[in-house]
């Protein structure tokens, strides 16, 4: 009797997994760690102020009130200040528009497939989290300016990087690797101008080299908390100094060459239209969508957060 096997039949039932793995990532940590906050026109400003410099301040019993020097003097009861008062500083930014366009035909949205239903639905949610993941970019993956646009060229928002202050930045002539000197100057920077910053966000390269700080240059351990004895552990979620203890966040988006140092509530999101879909008028035998949205960013004041530039 001749043996029959599978290589010899004919029409087996395909064996196709009934589940599309999408493996691109989608997490998007500044975004999520920041509030919204809405605007009504594509041009907004915002102010910032500081309080004057400190500075001898010493009366005699009874003073009378004198009129604030030019000059700085030292004599005790003469009030030390400026005639002229110190004026707010006016900040401002435009907003982005992004947006994804779907075009399915009605034979594609109608066959029966593997994986999902109708393709319609399934481009919409795919095309939804690659807006969100495009405007995680604009945010701290470019280093963009903010562009006014045109009838021919888009408006830019200003990314993070173009919102902070160079005088709390660690500004590296030449590209160099991220090190805890560098870390603690960004922080020094920070206390100095009176902030707190909360969040160190860092590309998945550099968070090695931070869970490497427990190692000092001559080898010996730092303290470290490591808890069951089987496990191995390297790696930090929160990094403490003398400036205070801040949370380790990476970000696949993330300009390869910065390491952000911010306080989160110093920062937002801010929407002129939220995202939204729109049903294209009909052309032929297809459905169109358009997924879109108009976003920017907003830093409250430009030396509450720090950047590391220039990092291999």
């Amino acid at each position: 009797m001749t043996l029959q096997t599978t290589y010899d039949l004919v029409g087996i039932k395909e064996d196709i997994s009934d589940v599309i793995s999408n493996i691109a990532p989608t997490k998007t940590p500044f975004q999520t760690s920041i509030r919204d906050e809405s605007v009504d026109n594509t041009f907004f400003q915002w102010q910032e102020d500081d309080l004057a410099a400190v500075g001898s301040n010493a009366q005699v019993d009874g003073f009378d009130v004198q009129r604030p020097q030019v000059s700085a003097l030292s004599t005790p009861g003469t009030y030390v200040g400026t005639l002229a008062a110190v004026a707010t500083v006016m900040r401002s930014n435009y907003t982005q528009i992004l947006q994804k366009t779907i075009r399915v035909s009605g034979t594609a949205d109608r066959v029966r497939k593997y994986g999902r239903d109708k393709e319609l639905a399934y481009q919409k949610a795919k095309r939804s989290a690659e807006l969100k993941r495009d405007l995680e970019h604009a945010f701290v993956g470019l280093a963009q300016t903010a562009t006014a646009g045109n009838a021919s060229t888009a408006r830019l928002l200003a990314s993070a990087s173009s919102q902070i202050d160079a005088s709390v930045r660690v500004t590296n002539g030449s590209a160099t690797a991220l090190t805890e000197n560098m870390i603690l100057t960004a922080n020094q920077n920070l206390y100095n101008a009176g902030s707190d910053a909360s969040i160190i966000m860092c590309k998945p390269a550099d968070s090695l080299v931070i869970a490497n700080f427990a190692y000092r240059a001559s080898g010996a351990e730092r303290r470290r908390d490591v808890g069951d004895s089987t496990r191995i552990i390297n790696a930090v979620d929160f990094y403490r100094s003398p400036f205070g203890e801040q949370r380790v966040v990476l970000n696949r988006f993330i300009n390869t060459g910065h390491c952000i140092i911010y306080d989160p509530d110093q920062w937002r999101k801010v929407v002129l239209r939220p995202w939204f879909q729109e049903t294209l008028g009909k052309t032929g035998d297809n459905t169109a969508v358009l997924l879109a949205g108009e976003y920017s960013l907003k830093h409250r004041n430009f030396k509450a957060s720090s950047f590391i530039n220039n990092l291999t």
